[in-house]
């Protein structure tokens, strides 16, 4: 029986587990990085293990030190939640000769799926189907478009789509740079890559009664960087005969390799209905909390019940019943190519309504840091059909308040509105044609609108500056007409500037904002008339920055001195680090000197598990290099700087 668990990971993960282990009477012991000496899931566990260093190769990726934690703080048993070594059969294998229960598949299975080459092998040897493997060296036109995949590893890490032959090899070299960077294994291979696919999976439980239970469908289609963004279940529009026959071949790979425990068979489903098997995850995914919603399971506690020897409570698994969706909100710049954002999440609150459900790892005041992925949260929202589960997640996303760095929360409340999630018209290629629209900015007026209530709660605040209660007048009312006091913002993420007027008046405050009228004002409303409709507008104040939460999302502003100062300028042609991190490469023969064309790419930053490129903005010549291989670098370095060659004829780039 298990009487302490040790969680082998961090952030969302290790808190939600910690949740099943106080609800069955579990102790919960956590280990931590330097980076995460405050984190929630520290906070929340009842003992915790320090793990000296910060990066993920110091601490959470050595399993010795997790071992010698677990048996320092007096653990039974091992969870490794997901990511990190979830999928390593060597730290399976050390955590049972330590005399702990691992909570996870036995280690054949582990060994068995841990290469996708060899659990294909595996799978067509079982009779499941799946895509036919292309040899690099002998592709050809027709073979395009191929897919590259690291054989180890997961998370889209060492992913690439090659359209031309021209492309292969130096797609290669790169595919297994990243593979063996993220999971020190440079194997590569190519598949047939099918456009508009979708990506469908199969969740599995097994025990060691040999009872396996396929657990329905998710449709995990909408990704970003082969990474998924929403997830659902069931996956919505699949005919009968093709969810038996993943459920089927789901369970056929589970019992082909003995499997115990939960875990994910995946698919690739192709748009005229074939399904192909893709890979199988031998852990818990991200993704689980839409399974437990549709079937009322905990498979955290399932996990745990198995981990121990005990059967599945039934032969057959409960009935499903309604529809969940998953969004992943991650701190990152959908519009600037997915840019991860850190920095302080100075206020977070999801509205805690019937039916949502809400997995994090932060709280208030909790900072994102460059170490780890960007994910602040996900949040669930499960009902009786799809159409009202999308609408629920929806309106809980576009409610929430979510103060600090840039974060995905806009795009997630429109692609569940989009008219193609909204009619399942689901594949992988989703954000490719739809990213454009799905991060345009908000109309002028909007923002002008939303940077008006920013300027009206500033002058309650200072009309009510040492005062107890609320604003009730603003000064005092003179015969003769005051100047207009100014306030000026630049909006995020359009990058306008607003310049509000206002003044007090004899009927209270008045606005230069054409057609606006203010209703009322305190120190955190403001609610304000615009066409005959009235809005209300909630203004939170961190230092230099405004955060207007409304009814249809937020509005971020950054306030501006009263007079601009020309003196800070940046050189032409400047690179600057978009965000803390390490440079893992240059352009090959890339020199002081060397002539670069637009959109070339220059350097590679690794940073919170994403590789990033750094391209050149115009055709010229590099003049100053400053990034070298191995370079730790914050937001805003000076990475090289090229200078446009003003002779060269302008070609239009992309």
């Amino acid at each position: 029986m298990i009487t302490a668990l040790l969680v082998a990971n961090r952030g969302e993960i290790a808190c939600r587990i910690f949740r099943t282990c106080r609800a069955l009477g579990i102790a919960t012991v956590a280990v931590y990085s330097d980076a995460d000496a405050d984190a929630l899931h520290v906070r929340e566990a009842d003992t915790a293990v320090r793990l000296p260093g910060a990066a993920p190769s110091d601490t959470y990726l050595r399993g010795d030190l997790v071992v010698a934690a677990a048996l320092a703080a007096g653990a039974d048993a091992v969870h490794p939640g997901y990511g990190f070594l979830s999928e390593n059969a060597g730290f399976a294998t050390a955590v049972r000769d330590a005399g702990l229960t691992w909570v996870g598949p036995p280690v054949r299975a582990i060994e068995l799926m841990a290469s996708k080459t060899r659990a294909k092998e595996l799978m067509a040897a079982a009779g499941v189907p799946l895509l036919a493997p292309v040899d690099p060296a002998a592709a050809r036109a027709e073979d395009l478009p191929l897919l590259l995949k690291a054989a180890s590893g997961g998370g889209g890490r060492g992913m690439r789509i090659v359209r031309e032959l021209v492309d292969l090899e130096g797609e290669l070299t790169a595919a297994a740079a990243e593979a063996l960077s993220a999971f020190g294994d440079g194997e590569v291979f190519a598949e047939p890559y099918v456009e508009r696919g979708r990506h469908v999976e199969v969740q599995i439980m097994a025990d060691e009664h040999d009872r396996v239970w396929a657990l329905g469908t998710r449709d995990c289609s909408l990704q970003r960087r082969h990474q998924k963004v929403i997830e659902e279940a069931p996956a919505p529009g699949l005919a009968d005969e093709l969810r038996d026959r993943l459920h089927a071949a789901a369970v056929t790979a589970a019992r082909a390799v003995g499997y115990r425990g939960a875990g994910t068979v995946e698919f690739l489903v192709t748009e005229d209905g074939r399904p192909y098997f893709l890979e199988m995850n031998t852990r818990l995914q991200v993704e689980h909390p839409v399974t437990e919603a549709v079937f009322g399971l905990d498979l955290v506690a399932l996990q745990l019940r198995t981990a121990e020897g005990e059967p599945l409570p039934s032969a057959e698994p409960p009935q499903p019943a309604g529809h969940a969706v998953e969004a992943r909100l991650y701190a990152e710049d959908p519009a600037r190519d997915w840019q991860p954002q850190t920095g302080a999440l100075l206020s977070f609150h999801v509205p805690d309504e019937p039916g949502v459900r809400l997995d994090t790892g932060y709280t208030n005041g909790d900072t994102i840091g460059v170490h780890y992925d960007p994910m602040i949260a996900k949040v669930i929202a499960h009902a009786p059909t799809r159409v009202e589960a999308v609408r629920l997640l929806a309106r809980a996303l576009e409610r929430a308040r979510v103060h600090g760095p840039v974060t995905n929360r806009d795009l997630l409340v429109r692609s569940l509105r989009h008219p193609d999630f909204a009619a399942a018209r689901l594949d992988t290629g989703f954000y490719e044609r739809h990213l454009a629209a799905l991060t345009s900015v908000p109309e002028e007026a909007a923002v002008r609108l939303a940077a008006t209530a920013a300027a009206v709660v500033e002058a309650a605040r200072n009309a009510t500056a040492g005062t107890a209660g609320g604003f009730a007048r603003f000064g005092a009312w003179r015969n003769l007409p005051s100047q207009p006091q100014l306030r000026r913002y630049r909006g995020e993420p359009d990058g306008g500037a607003y310049e509000i007027t206002y003044r007090p008046t004899r009927d209270g405050l008045a606005v230069g904002t054409e057609g606006v009228r203010v209703v009322s004002a305190g120190r955190v409303r403001a609610t304000l008339e615009t066409g005959g409709v009235t809005r209300h507008f909630d203004v939170h104040i961190h230092d230099d920055r405004r955060y207007v939460d409304t009814a249809t999302g937020l509005y971020a502003f950054t306030a501006l001195p009263r007079f601009t100062d020309p003196a800070e300028r940046t050189e032409p042609g400047s690179l600057l680090a978009p965000m803390p991190g390490t440079v893992v490469r240059l352009a090959e023969g890339l020199a002081a000197g060397s002539a670069v064309e637009a959109g070339q790419p220059l350097i590679w930053l690794e940073a919170m598990k994403m590789e990033h490129r750094i391209l050149a903005p115009a055709n010229g010549t590099l003049t100053t290099l400053h990034a070298t291989p191995g370079l730790q670098v914050e937001v805003g370095a000076l990475l090289a700087v090229v200078t446009e060659d003003v002779s060269a004829p302008a070609e239009e780039t992309a």
